[in-house]
């Protein structure tokens, strides 16, 4: 497994994004992943299923240091005394000790960035979290939120695949020494692994589309991703990309379909994103 060093963390570049896993199937999964390999597990207190995490890690029998976990504060306890109640909750579910890596969810424009900078830090202060990070940041408020932070900033969790480009954040991360974590890194789906671009590489290649892409993302300076899947058959392929490296002229063809910024996630309360 690569690892991305960025303000002291040690991310894993492959993790499994838990966005939609529920109840039962929710543990089982993070289980299997772990059980084949995985050692980054990304969940959100949005999610709902931060007990079900929990459980899964426990129930994989890894010990915990080996494991990288992530979690995240939804945009609207973005308060100090909201983000600091949310961030200890968030702990309780999981039941598994300090979260790795604590997120801010969503910057919100009604909500001081400087408070919730402040909390971010007095989170990992009081032994919440090793690490700390944004999620969904602009360049702009990434360069504000690492002027006021005390501690590091380890990441930028964004959308990213080969329809959206992320060339000013991944510049702006990389200049502040910190990693872009892509979610959504396949797309969502099957209409961007049925691209004929990306199908012919498959082919070429002898992979799925999925690890096509995947490779592509990991290549890149810093960035890690954190695909989805419900189907346990899909854990092992999305981990599975570390035996090839893709040649120069594919990787070109895929940073030129990004220019296309074709955006699956883009809520009312979404900062101005750059690369329009």
């Amino acid at each position: 497994m690569e690892i991305i060093e960025a303000a002291g963390a040690r991310i894993p570049a492959i993790g499994l994004g838990t966005y939609r896993l529920e109840g039962e199937t929710c543990a089982r999964m993070v289980s299997e992943a772990i059980g084949v390999g995985y050692r980054h597990i990304d969940t959100a207190r949005m999610y709902g299923n931060e007990v079900e995490v929990g459980e899964g890690v426990r129930a994989s029998g890894v010990d915990r240091d080996a494991l990288f976990v992530t979690t995240k504060i939804w945009f609207e306890q973005l308060a100090p005394d909201d983000f600091m109640k949310s961030a200890e909750a968030a702990v309780r579910a999981l039941d598994i000790g300090p979260v790795d890596l604590l997120l801010i969810h969503w910057p919100n424009a009604a909500i001081p960035l400087e408070g919730t900078i402040d909390a971010l830090n007095r989170a990992r202060d009081e032994g919440l979290t090793r690490h700390i990070g944004v999620a969904n940041f602009n360049a702009a408020l990434l360069e504000k939120a690492s002027a006021l932070t005390r501690h590091p900033l380890a990441c930028n969790q964004v959308e990213y695949h080969p329809r959206l480009s992320q060339e000013t954040v991944h510049a702006t991360c990389e200049r502040l020494g910190m990693a872009m974590i892509a979610y959504s890194p396949i797309g969502q789906g099957k209409d961007l692994l049925a691209d004929p671009a990306i199908t012919e590489m498959a082919a070429r290649y002898g992979r799925t589309p999925a690890q096509i892409v995947l490779r592509w993302e990991i290549e890149q300076p810093m960035v890690g991703a954190i695909p989805r899947t419900s189907n346990p058959k899909r854990l092992a392929e999305n981990l599975d990309v570390f035996g090839f490296e893709l040649q120069d002229e594919d990787r070109r063809r895929l940073h030129e379909m990004s220019r296309g910024r074709r955006r699956l996630v883009d809520p009312s309360f979404a900062p101005e994103w750059d690369d329009r």
